[in-house]
């Protein structure tokens, strides 16, 4: 049984969170997938923050949104989820889930819900690969082959990370104010001044979009494929950068960047994308998921002692 555990604190992670039960999950699918009726069903407990996962049987697994949103919206994000899926799944050289169907609103869940292959593997946040030069490689060799995919003229859209540094400032003030005690704020407020006029040149290449360690899969100590793969698309080719910073010591991190034939500029905007991510990592999910407040605290740290100077 792959291992993806969360450690559980009994709150909820986000304000307008909604509860899953197995019992709700079972029903739905029974009336929606008969197909899959006999199948057994799992709920797995992950260090995600966007979903609820369900196993079901040995190859599918079901996911339901945590957070309340518009059926007619939610059912588009989850489309374009399940286009960018089964677009990744044909050029990743590692496996990444492929869609398998879309689920309606039902009895005790409100909104549209997904299913996706399941993968085999352990999480990187349970692995901690961090010393792995070959897993260093591995995960330089998965982006290269994303940045190779063609944008067909896209450009990046929306709010999340991959845009412009500068337009997370507010956000990055809000995490200032709610880390006083947490972090090095005076430090910390310092980096971001510098990180949020970094420049960019390059167009926006393909991109995965979020490379947490609880989206990476490990096996015998190699890459062995990568989850929520919902948001690939175009973005500042930096953006998968984070992934170095998250989860590489500083040796494996130098190969990685190495292998990606990364200029300061670029390697710069991947520390400055990696700080605004851990940012909120660190104080909002302080209580409700502390797994994900240590990966924040963790990447601070890493960027802080790169930072620092001889």
């Amino acid at each position: 049984m792959p291992k993806r555990v969360r450690e559980v604190s009994g709150m909820t992670m986000h304000p307008d969170e909604i509860a899953v039960s197995a019992d709700v999950v079972r029903g739905l699918l029974d009336a929606q997938f008969p197909e899959w009726r006999d199948l057994p069903l799992q709920r797995i407990s992950s260090t995600g923050t966007d979903n609820a996962i369900f196993r079901i049987g040995d190859e599918l697994a079901a996911r339901f949104p945590l957070r309340d949103a518009n059926p007619s919206e939610a059912l588009a994000t989850l489309q374009r989820e399940a286009r960018a899926a089964a677009e990744l799944a044909k050029h990743s050289p590692v496996p990444t889930p492929r869609p398998a169907a879309i689920g309606a609103p039902g009895p005790g869940y409100p909104r549209p819900w997904s299913v996706q292959t399941w993968l085999p593997g352990t999480v990187a946040t349970e692995a901690d690969p961090g010393g792995s030069v070959a897993f260093a490689e591995d995960l330089a060799v998965f982006i290269r082959a994303l940045r190779s995919i063609d944008t067909h003229g896209t450009r990046f859209e929306g709010t999340n990370r991959g845009g412009d540094l500068r337009s997370h400032d507010e956000w990055v003030d809000t995490c200032f104010r709610h880390s006083e005690g947490l972090l090095d704020i005076l430090r910390l407020r310092g980096l971001w001044r510098e990180f949020r006029d970094l420049p960019r040149v390059e167009p926006d290449a393909m991109s995965h979009g979020d490379l947490i360690p609880g989206n990476v899969l490990v096996a015998d100590g190699r890459l062995a494929g990568i989850l929520d793969v919902g948001w690939f698309g175009p973005a500042d080719p930096a953006l998968d950068l984070i992934v170095g910073w998250h989860l590489l010591d500083d040796g494996p991190r130098a190969v990685f960047r190495e292998q990606l034939g990364s200029d300061d500029l670029e390697w710069a905007r991947g520390k400055a994308w990696a700080f605004e991510q851990s940012m909120g990592a660190a104080w909002y999910y302080i209580e409700s998921n502390p797994t994900m407040s240590l990966m924040g605290r963790r990447t601070l740290e890493r960027i802080l002692a790169d930072s620092a100077g001889p």
